[in-house]
Formats: C-alpha cells, sequence, structure tokens
C-alpha cells in the first residue's frame, strides 16, 4: 500500500496558509499579533501529530524566517526544535515554516517541579547552546518565550531562535532585537533566575551560593571580567553545580 504524502512536508506552496492548514487538519491555535510580524498556527493532522507552522506577513519578519532556516541547516541539537520545511506563500509572496509541536512551557508549574529536574532543564539550555557556539553562532533573542517544557516526557526544548545568526556581526540598528530583561550578557543571568527562582520578584533562589556567584560574574560591569564565551561559563556553571 502507497504511503499519502505528508500534507506538510510535500507541500512546496500553497495560496494562503491558514485556509490551508485548515484543509489538512484542525487549527487548534493561532497567534496573531506578534511583534515579529509572523503569524503562527498549532495543527493538528488527523494522524493526531501535532505541528507548528509560522508564517511571516512582513519583509522583516521574512528576512527573520530566512535568517532561521540558514541557522537551522547549521545547528542542529536535540534541545533545538528543528524547522524541517519551507512553503511558499504564494498570495504573500512569503514563506512559511513548519516544525514539530511541543507541550506549552508554563512557569508555575515548572517551578513547582524537583530542583534536580530544573538543573537538569538549564543544563539542557546550556548544552545546546554549546552547540550554537561551536557552529560559530551566537544567540541573539533568547528569552523565556523560547523554552518550552514537556511535562509528560519531562525534558525542555528551546524553539524561536530566529535571530540567531553567524558572528561576529555589525549591528545595523540602534539595538538588537528581543526582550531588555534578556539581552546580552544578561540572558545566562535571568534564564538562570527564571528557571531556579520560586518567586516572580526572584526572592526565593532554589540553587546555590556558588551557582548564583557564577551568575553574578556573568554580568560584570567590567567585560574583561565577565565570561569569554558559553564554554567557559557552561564550565563554571556546572563547577558550581
Amino acid at each position: 500500500m502507497t504511503s499519502r504524502p505528508h500534507p506538510l512536508l510535500a507541500v512546496e506552496e500553497f495560496p494562503a496558509a491558514e485556509p490551508y492548514l485548515r484543509t489538512v487538519g484542525e487549527v487548534f491555535r493561532s497567534f496573531r499579533e506578534q511583534d515579529s510580524g509572523c503569524v503562527s498556527y498549532g495543527v493538528q493532522l488527523p494522524d493526531g501529530e501535532h505541528w507548528f507552522v509560522k508564517e511571516a506577513t512582513t519583509a522583516p519578519a521574512q528576512t527573520s524566517l530566512d535568517r532561521a532556516w540558514v541557522f537551522h541547516q547549521a545547528v542542529r541539537h536535540p534541545v533545538i526544535v528543528p524547522q524541517l520545511h519551507r512553503i511558499t506563500v504564494t498570495d504573500g509572496g512569503r514563506h512559511a515554516l513548519a516544525r514539530p509541536g511541543e507541550s506549552l512551557y508554563v512557569l508555575a508549574r515548572f517551578r513547582a517541579l524537583p530542583l534536580v529536574s530544573v538543573l537538569h532543564a538549564v543544563n539542557r539550555v546550556l548544552d545546546a547552546h554549546l552547540a550554537v557556539e561551536a557552529a560559530g553562532t551566537v544567540a541573539v533573542d533568547l528569552y523565556d518565550g523560547a523554552f518550552l517544557y514537556d511535562f509528560y516526557g519531562e525534558v525542555l526544548h528551546l524553539v524561536d531562535l530566529d535571530e540567531y545568526r553567524p558572528g561576529p556581526f555589525a549591528l545595523q540598528d540602534d539595538r538588537l532585537p528581543g526582550s531588555a530583561r534578556f539581552m546580552a550578557p544578561e540572558e545566562w543571568y535571568r534564564t538562570a533566575r527564571l528557571l531556579l527562582d520560586a518567586d516572580d520578584g526572584e526572592r526565593a533562589w532554589r540553587g546555590t551560593a556558588s551557582q548564583l556567584a557564577v551568575l553574578e560574574r556573568a554580568t560584570r560591569a567590567d567585560p574583561a571580567e565577565r565570561f569569554a564565551g558559553v564554554r567557559e561559563f557552561t564550565d563554571a556553571w556546572r563547577a558550581a553545580t
């Protein structure tokens, strides 16, 4: 018996994303009015597969998706949810990207996990960024929305790394895109505080004093006193852990 072509991976173009997706499955979630200029859809196919499809609606958003496609070809890691296919949207002259869906990250529920599970999640973030660094790529716009936690498999994944790019690079704008709270070098400090602090006001640190000292060094005012890269930070973090 011949298997049917995959409705997302076998299609090369469609006139518009949402109408097509509704013909092949259930659009159970849509994300509109995003600062990125993209519209995204969660789609469940008849066989139960969950997929995430992201469509550019502006020229800057298309540039971001193009950059993301290059990044995902260069960096493959189990923690990073891959972009598996690009689809041309003929009506808008844009592209849509398809990737498998994951369980949503819920901060309050995550913070109720045992400490060992949280530390494992932090280590997965670091492992992924060691692969990013090894590929000659730098993190741009890493923030809390990039973390998805599968509570059934007890594993953390990273998504929406669309601004990651080869480095070093010249900045063409006044500032990098993304959350000011997670701008480098604060990204590692904020990531660990977000995951290892039991309180939104960061008054309930669950880690050790040695781990906190590593984070404080990562954000010193003098860049020469900070860690030189992800590898050095990771080695210090794991030594403290």
